[in-house]
């Protein structure tokens, strides 16, 4: 019986011994100027190649772990868009410990320093679906019109340019995206689209966000497109790009283009406050060769430039602000060898978008941040005349027929509060906040008309319009959410939330429910599943609901010989139900990521969306269909053309499968190659309007931006010469599908039922890095094909 008490005292005297030999490590992540990096994992280890401990960061860059014994142990931590922090050691005594860590953000490359980004690392911060780009990459592959950030975001898989220029992810419109700058909707009030202009140089990384998306974010059911722009540190830099004018003959020597970028960024007060200012001029000179000298030539400016600042308040208060403006005009837009002088347009637009933002750590561990955001756009497009506009089989003439002039705005207020951690089968982590905006709009247009010509210059119909083109609409948008992110274990994360959505168009309250999950199986710590289900609505686009109070067309039909067939017919938009349903999506997505061998990782995406109840105007006139007494009543008892009643009968259907591999060559040269198979559908492509009154019979097909194949690829790669690298983009898919219309306006067969050749890009430079009176410089020539 004594000797059991000796063991039994024995055993309480070790684990006594073992909890006073406890380690317990306090610490946090920040960047060079003291902001947090949120969610970042940290992995501790008792020996450089041991196994580790992870854990991560809360939002405000805090963490805590408890360790088995003092001594020596080797930290982990890295960061997309930072230098890596690769075996740190440090000493730990028994009892309490607080060391905090500083992940520089990559600026520059020099020849001796490593800087490029580490390889993604597996993800178990969050469950969404990212693809990032970062500075390094809007740099250095060669893609056309490098001064335009929106050329640069198709070098992220998933994400698709049209002909003119728009972004649609994840086979969404490009008002189906939400997108932001540092954290503000920088969404045009209008059309929804992305309509800002950006440098390049002003980026620090760019992240687009699909499938599994946190309540945070709504109004964007194909997606998030965040903007992260730079902000200085205690050191002046600057960069300079394409400065010098290219000079090019044609009807003589001129200059064809000059697209100058600058950046210059640096400290206010050193180790308190910084700023960072982007600056980019595009001038663009088109000269047509068919045309006479005097009128065969035009010049567009195009400059934007973007403040950033950020002032340490106090150890618990950051405050950011922002300050971007856009300045567009282009004299005779529109020329070309078939659109002379008299046809084109002056286009004059300017934009102007304010953020400020104060981020307090509070105490209990608490994260709040309080913003403000406002955006104001205007634009004016103006005809040469105010004669008929004219298309012939040759080309246009007269006078355009649109004179505009619009202005939009946006005030924004947000809230996020990031809540203390507790455990509960795991650890739960709460993030809530709220989103309150106003947008208006004011516009006032004038149509003269226009009409289609037979080869034999005899009219086939003719389009003018009445009623007034001035027109306004206020919009008040509320939003709140709710997320839980349960850690049950460092290999599995669920994130479960609610985001509540109203406006003042609608009239009512949607919530919509999202769900995701990561795992990383046991042994398989270079292995991550997930999946994922989230309900999304779309903003409500104050375009669609301008429509009815805008201008309606009159169109007259003329037969062979000139002579009007009929009376003037009319076009005409209407809302009818008082309070249409707002557009839903319902998204459900499959991952899995891996990495392979040092620098090689590999991501498998399975996406689905299906949307229904989306906004369409639909023709309540057919063969069988007569219109309303009313109606006629309304235009003096004229006949009509059309009726486009606002409906909810809308149906996306959009599915995707796609393969990324991605490799980082001693952690300075990288390249990538993703294959997607996709498809868009939608029982609403054609989008009618006033300007723009075509006939649809079938309006069902695949959207204009539908690619169901798509090879992408690019890279930053060495050579066998010291200081030369070479890079290229690679893009290859599916031809856009598209229409034929007849000369009455009418689509012929169905609708996108053609499609253009396959498209083929291969742009390859060369670049000599060297420097010249301490400074960096890069000179780089190459092709586009």
């Amino acid at each position: 019986m004594a000797v059991r008490w000796w063991l039994a005292l024995g055993a309480l005297v070790a684990v006594l011994e073992s909890a006073a030999a406890e380690v317990r490590l306090e610490g946090r992540v920040t960047n060079e100027n003291g902001a947090p990096l949120g969610g970042v994992e940290v992995v501790i280890r008792p020996s450089p190649e041991g196994p580790g401990t992870p854990v991560f960061a809360d939002p405000s860059g805090r963490f805590e772990v408890r360790l088995a014994a003092p001594g020596d142990y080797w930290v982990d931590i890295e960061r997309t868009g930072h230098f890596p922090l690769r075996r740190h050691r440090i000493r730990l005594a028994e009892g309490d410990n607080e060391v905090d860590f500083t992940l520089h953000r990559l600026r520059e490359v020099f020849e001796e320093i490593e800087v490029t980004a580490a390889p993604p690392p597996i993800d178990m911060e969050t469950t969404e679906t990212r693809e990032t780009a970062g500075a390094a990459h809007i740099v250095n592959i060669p893609y056309p019109t490098t001064n335009d950030l929106r050329n640069a975001l198709r070098i992220i898989p998933g994400v698709v340019q049209d002909a003119r220029g728009g972004v649609h992810i994840n086979g969404g419109h490009e008002n189906q995206t939400l997108y932001v700058l540092d954290g503000f909707n920088i969404t045009d009030p209008l059309t929804g689209r992305f309509e800002s202009r950006l440098s390049v140089e002003a980026v620090q990384s760019v992240d687009v966000i699909g499938g599994r998306i946190s309540p945070e974010y709504g109004k964007g059911s194909a997606g998030v497109l965040a903007i992260h722009t730079k902000t200085g540190d205690d050191r002046f830099r600057s960069t300079a790009t394409n400065f010098v004018p290219g000079i090019e003959y044609r009807k003589g020597l001129m200059v064809g283009g000059w697209t100058p970028r600058v950046n210059f960024s640096g400290p206010i007060r050193r180790g308190r406050a910084w700023f960072s200012d982007s600056f980019d001029v595009q001038y663009v000179t088109a000269v047509v060769k068919e045309l006479p000298r005097g009128q065969d030539r035009t010049a567009s400016w195009r400059a934007s430039n973007h403040l950033n600042t950020q002032v340490n308040l106090a150890p618990w208060s950051i405050l950011y602000t922002g300050f971007l403006t856009n300045f567009y005009t282009a004299p005779r837009w529109g020329l070309s060898a078939i659109d002379p002088l008299e046809t084109t347009r002056d286009l004059r637009r300017r934009q102007w978008f304010f953020h400020i933002k104060n981020q307090m750590y509070l105490t209990g561990d608490v994260l709040v941040e309080v913003g403000y955001a406002a955006n104001r756009t205007f634009s004016r497009e103006i005809p040469q005349g105010d004669r008929l506009y004219q298309i012939t089989p040759e080309g246009t003439r007269g006078n355009f027929f649109v004179d505009a002039t619009m202005k939009s705005a946006r005030d924004q207020v947000i809230v996020n509060s990031f809540l203390p951690a507790f455990g509960l089968a795991g650890e739960h982590r709460l993030k809530i906040g709220a989103d309150l905006n106003r947008l208006t709009h004011w516009q006032q247009v004038r149509r003269t008309g226009y009409e289609t010509l037979r080869a034999n210059r005899v009219p086939m119909r003719r389009t003018v319009f009445g009623g007034s083109g001035q027109a306004s609409l206020v919009n008040y948008e509320g939003s709140f959410y709710a997320q839980d992110s349960w850690r049950l274990r460092p290999s599995l994360l669920v994130e479960a939330g609610l985001r509540g959505d109203w406006d003042d168009i609608l009239h009512y309250w949607n919530v919509s429910p999202r769900i995701g999950a990561a795992w990383s199986p046991p042994g398989l710590e270079r292995t991550k599943l997930s999946g994922g289900y989230g309900m999304i609505y779309d903003a409500t686009p104050l375009r669609v609901f301008l429509r009815p109070r805008d201008q309606y067309a009159l169109t007259t039909y003329f037969n062979a010989d000139g002579d009007p067939v009929r009376e003037s017919a009319v076009t005409v938009f209407t809302i009818q139900q008082a309070n249409p349903a707002r557009p839903r999506y319902r998204n459900f997505s499959l991952g899995w990521d891996q990495e392979w061998a040092e620098g090689v990782h590999t991501r498998l995406e399975y996406l689905r969306r299906r949307g229904r109840l989306g906004f369409t105007y639909v023709n309540l006139l057919n063969p069988f269909v007569k219109p309303p007494m009313e109606w006629v009543e309304r235009f003096n008892y004229r006949p009509f053309d059309a009726i486009y009643q606002l409906s909810n009968d809308r149906r996306d259907v959009h599915d995707s499968f796609r393969l990324t591999v991605r490799h980082v060559i001693r952690r300075r040269y990288e390249w990538l190659l993703s294959y997607t198979r996709s498809r868009s559908l939608s029982n609403a492509v054609a989008d009618f309007s006033v300007d723009d009154p075509i006939i649809v019979d079938f309006n069902i097909g695949p959207m204009p931006w539908d690619a169901p194949n798509r090879l992408l690829g690019w890279g930053y790669l060495p050579t066998p010469f010291r200081k030369w690298s070479v890079a290229y983009l690679l893009d290859w898919r599916t031809g856009f599908p598209f229409s034929i219309i007849s000369e009455d306006g009418r689509v012929v067969g169905g609708v996108n039922s053609q499609r253009f050749p396959n498209h083929f890009e291969l742009n390859l430079h060369i670049e000599r890095r060297f420097e010249f009176r301490r400074n960096l410089w890069a000179f780089r020539m190459g092709c586009n094909n």
